[in-house]
């Protein structure tokens, strides 16, 4: 996913500023892609000057309100239905398992313990994000609990195994104690 293609399916649902989007992003969007100010202003930008969004709109201090073109809209609906999403291989937190028997038991179930605790941290915010979350039921609320709902399942798996995976040491030392 890049920032151009989340700017473009926000605008999707209606006009907005750049501060409205910057808003919206922090709510929704930041779980999955974060932002900062700089960018999405420095991409809104970039995509009027490519003429996928125009400005419908300005007032006061400089603020512009943007809209998406037909041909941003073109360029989203090619990206959510013939661009394959990006899959990185490369996990540090894995590669970390992978080794962790390079270090005490005990620092590696301490390892494992960390990882449930954020995972479960996690799942506590997207549950209230969750119950924060509009009750209205258009595109961008309705899929957007979907995503949420994925969120809320990937840590709980994640959370899940690293209980899991903490329980599997502890049954390897006790069988490695045993005379």
């Amino acid at each position: 996913m890049s920032l151009r293609h989340a700017l473009l399916g926000l605008l999707a649902a209606g006009p907005a500023s750049g501060y409205d989007l910057l808003k919206i992003f922090n709510v929704s969007l930041a779980n999955v892609w974060p932002a900062t100010q700089s960018q999405v202003y420095a991409e809104l930008g970039r995509l009027a000057d490519a003429g996928l969004v125009e400005v419908v709109a300005e007032g006061p201090r400089g603020r512009k309100e943007y809209a998406i073109a037909d041909t941003g809209r073109a360029e989203l609906r090619h990206w959510l239905t013939e661009v394959a999403p990006t899959r990185s291989g490369r996990s540090d937190t894995l590669l970390r398992v992978f080794f962790l028997g390079q270090v005490e038991p005990g620092q590696a179930r301490a390892y494992l313990r960390r990882l449930a605790e954020t995972a479960a941290g996690a799942e506590r915010d997207l549950a209230a994000l969750s119950d924060a979350v509009s009750a209205e039921e258009d595109d961008l609320a309705f899929y957007g609990r979907l995503a949420l709902e994925w969120g809320l399942r990937f840590n709980a798996m994640q959370r899940e195994w690293a209980d899991w995976a903490e329980r599997r040491i502890e049954e390897r030392e006790a069988v490695a104690r045993r005379p």
